[in-house]
């Protein structure tokens, strides 16, 4: 049996995978409405994400549309974090 988990909360996600340098601050991003799942607007940090989601988010100054390809266990180093993504748009 499988124990890694099928879905993970995204504002846990978003600082495991090195986006945000704190998860207060993934939850700031999110609750402000910039945050969008599978093009759905999301609120709520608890909102849960799968491999295979497209993000859209903004970061800085740019706007970053990224597939999910692993949920990870942990916050990582940046080179093991880039696994957990690939860009649809834009660039690194």
């Amino acid at each position: 049996m499988d124990d890694k988990p099928k879905k993970i909360r995204i504002d846990k996600w978003l600082w495991w995978a090195r986006f945000f340098n704190t998860r207060s601050l993934s939850t700031k991003i999110i609750t402000k409405g910039s945050v969008r799942v599978n093009s759905r607007r999301i609120f709520k940090p608890s909102v849960e994400i799968k491999v295979d989601d497209v993000l859209t988010f903004t970061s800085g100054k740019s706007v970053r549309v990224i597939k999910v390809l692993s949920l990870g266990e942990r916050r990582v180093n940046y080179e093991e974090a880039r696994k957990m993504y690939e860009n649809v748009e834009g660039t690194d």
